[in-house]
């Protein structure tokens, strides 16, 4: 299993258009990128590929890699970022099969898959396969399983892909507040991609301040939404992977913690 991070930036990405913060001074004055949020696995074993999450910079990411198009995409939930790349297959793809949750959000009235069905029923390219949370299905040969976890009001999942020998775990958009089946679920990875969108110090300009506050209290959740650093790592901490990379981080880091380890960049590749 071989994954490249294609997108490991939020909503605006690092750098953000417009913006002369000095963490996006730095991120051009180091020559790297975090676009909007997907991950690519290749399955050496069948010679598959899988996406997880289709960005809107999805034409610039895959011109940008030395990765193959994707047969198969999994969604983990209907904001834009993780979304909105689908549009891409128009002409590119002669079909893709797509895969997302089952369940209906009560917000919206729909689910996942519903949503995705619904919004591209122009791309006849596009199939849509609905699966039932925690449930096990198949994707570019690897076995897969949508993660429930904590992103209001929208209902949103992890996911964890499975080949013969190596297991990634994404924790998805979420608060530290994951269910403990799903932390079961997501533990013990190769490799663990966690939602880390700014340092704990920066819940203070948050209009509802942190969550989830560690023994010491330092807030493990930004507002309702993400995980901070600090809450990333100490879920790290009890799910126990192999390694872990921070994903779905904001310019709003400061510039000399912005791309310090374990936070991801565009392009890196796990061989697992």
């Amino acid at each position: 299993m071989r994954v490249t991070l294609l997108g490991t930036g939020d909503t605006t990405g690092t750098p953000t258009v417009g913006c002369d913060c000095d963490t996006c001074a730095r991120a051009r004055d180091l020559g790297v990128e975090r676009s909007r949020f997907s991950v690519h696995v290749e399955n050496e074993r069948t010679g598959e590929s899988l996406l997880i999450d289709a960005s809107p910079d999805f034409r610039h990411q895959f011109l940008d890699r030395d990765v193959s198009l994707p047969d198969e995409v999994v969604i983990t939930h209907v904001h834009f970022d993780h979304l909105d790349g689908l549009g891409n297959a128009y002409r590119v793809f002669d079909d893709l099969p797509v895969h997302a949750a089952s369940e209906v959000d009560p917000e919206t009235g729909e689910s996942v898959a519903g949503t995705i069905r619904r919004k591209y029923d122009y791309l006849d390219r596009i199939s849509v396969a609905d699966h039932p949370p925690l449930e096990p299905f198949e994707a570019a040969g690897f076995r897969c399983r949508l993660i429930p976890v904590d992103h209001p009001p929208l209902v949103c999942y992890g996911l964890v892909v499975e080949s013969e020998s190596a297991r990634l775990a994404l924790t998805g958009d979420t608060s530290y507040d994951v269910p403990a089946e799903s932390r079961d679920a997501l533990s013990g990875a190769d490799l663990l991609l966690a939602d880390a969108l700014v340092p704990a110090s920066l819940c203070e300009h948050h209009p509802l301040g942190g969550r989830h506050h560690d023994p010491d209290g330092v807030p493990r959740t930004f507002g309702t939404k993400h995980m901070t650093r600090e809450g990333a790592l100490d879920l790290a901490d009890e799910l126990d992977p192999a390694e872990t990379r921070l994903v779905h981080t904001a310019h709003f880091y400061p510039a000399d913690e912005a791309f310090e380890d374990p936070l991801a960049v565009d392009g890196e590749t796990y061989d697992l």
